[in-house]
């Protein structure tokens, strides 16, 4: 990549959005924006864009020898940047598991690629033309950059009604039958999950994606598109992140809703705080994330520096631990994925067991849901998030969908467990209220 232009600071705002409404004329995007969250103190950027692809690697989950070709392409791009994604059912490929359920969203299982053009903003907002691109190219992608126009997000939101893929009944049986496991010993903890879905609708993904970053400004929200499959995600969770040799991962078990009185809120951030269940179901999953990050670390490098800590987003508190490791030098990208991945905070323990059960009580694959979205940069650093609070579309299929769900215990009280879904999915179903 060579440095082509600089943009003033002072157009970070209107540029990201003026970005976000380019992707229309690209085949491959992916916008990540950390939205300056102040208490991520990891993030190299505030935010990330790629555009057009000049090498890319697409793989389903019946392709054969999946890390392998993962492995080649990095091989083949080292030394570049790469933006992509890893589907949840990348798990079939790690263990013996499979995904029968429903489908409509046709994602890929990995699918990543190397921009033509990269725009960073750090200290300062700065292009970068992959060295393949001629100057007129160049010329001409800055040029739409600024003569992009952003208007105000418009979409019709009265034609798009959401349906849940589990009732509330059925909701709440499922999760009495996945407690018998947990009686029984199977499990500890799973993640149980329900779609809300939209059939036979046109929307336009940037619109929404904009006015979902407005009202929920997440720090790894992402934007991305494959062809005619669309992410539009305002995740509050970091996967894995690698800075040299040191790795760390920023699991998020507990959740409180958000009160507009000051003192009711500060309550309810503190009754979240000294909650035992959900300091619990955070623990057992920090215990999950030390285990999988010890089968690739140095010994006795791994470490909890953060135990069951309290963050704010505009709908919801949060509890958030963070694990840190120190990896041996020239660790592959594919090794270190296939000693985590899936994340710990949406299967439950033991890992295995409850993607089995997963399996069993959810009606859909969860596809890019549940997955992670990120980019590796030229020196093989990378960061990734959890792809949570997100929708999902297939623009051919005409299909829209949002997954939410929680962490279910022996100790879980059903209805409060299916209340807190709808909290969840709340806070990006509004945008069509």
């Amino acid at each position: 990549m060579r440095k082509v232009i600089q943009f003033p600071q002072a157009e970070n705002s209107n540029l990201l959005k003026k970005l976000i409404h380019l992707s229309s004329d690209y085949t491959d995007v992916c916008i990540l924006n950390s939205n300056d969250y102040q208490h991520d103190t990891y993030s190299k950027y505030k935010w990330l864009a790629g555009f057009g692809q000049v090498d890319s690697l697409a793989i389903k989950i019946n392709d054969e020898q999946v890390f392998e070709k993962l492995d080649d392409f990095l091989k083949q791009n080292k030394n570049e940047w790469v933006f992509g994604y890893l589907a949840y059912d990348l798990k079939n490929k790690i263990e013996l598991l499979d995904s029968s359920n429903l489908d409509l969203l046709n994602f890929n299982t990995i699918y990543l690629f190397v921009p033509q053009f990269i725009l960073t903003s750090a200290e300062e907002i700065e292009l970068f033309g992959h060295q393949s691109i001629g100057n007129d190219a160049i010329t001409s992608f800055t040029n739409s950059i600024q003569q992009q126009k952003y208007n105000k997000p418009n979409f019709r939101k009265s034609s798009i009604q959401f349906k849940q893929r589990i009732q509330h009944d059925e909701y709440l049986q499922s999760i009495s039958a996945i407690q018998q496991h947990i009686k029984l010993g199977d499990i500890y903890e799973m993640n149980f999950c329900q779609e809300f879905y939209s059939e036979q609708v046109i929307v336009n993904p940037a619109d929404i994606f904009t006015q979902l970053n407005e009202v929920t400004p997440a720090p790894f929200s992402a934007f991305f598109k494959e062809n005619e499959c669309y992410l539009m995600s305002a995740s509050p969770e970091r996967y894995i992140q690698k800075i040299e040799n040191h790795i760390i991962s920023q699991p998020i078990k507990g959740t409180a809703k958000r009160a507009k009185d000051i003192l009711e809120d500060e309550k309810l951030k503190l009754s979240l705080e000294n909650n035992s269940k959900e300091r619990a179901e955070n623990i057992m999953i920090v215990d999950l994330v030390r285990n999988d990050l010890s089968r690739i670390a140095k010994p006795k490098s791994v470490n909890v520096s953060e135990l069951c800590g309290i963050y704010t987003f505009p709908q919801v508190h949060q509890m958030i631990s963070t694990v840190t490791a120190e990896l041996p030098k020239n660790t592959a990208f594919s090794k270190i994925i296939k000693a985590t991945f899936p994340m710990g905070s949406m299967t439950g323990a033991p890992k295995i067991r409850a993607m089995e059960l997963i399996e069993q009580f959810e009606k859909t694959q969860r596809g890019l849901f549940s997955g992670s979205v990120g980019y590796i940069d030229p020196h093989g650093d990378f960061d990734f998030n959890v792809v949570i609070r997100s929708l999902l579309y297939h623009a051919k299929n005409q299909y829209l969908s949002l997954s939410t769900g929680g962490a279910i215990t022996f100790k879980s009280n059903a209805e409060e467990e299916y209340q807190e879904s709808l909290l969840k999915a709340q806070a990006i179903l509004g945008l069509f209220d």
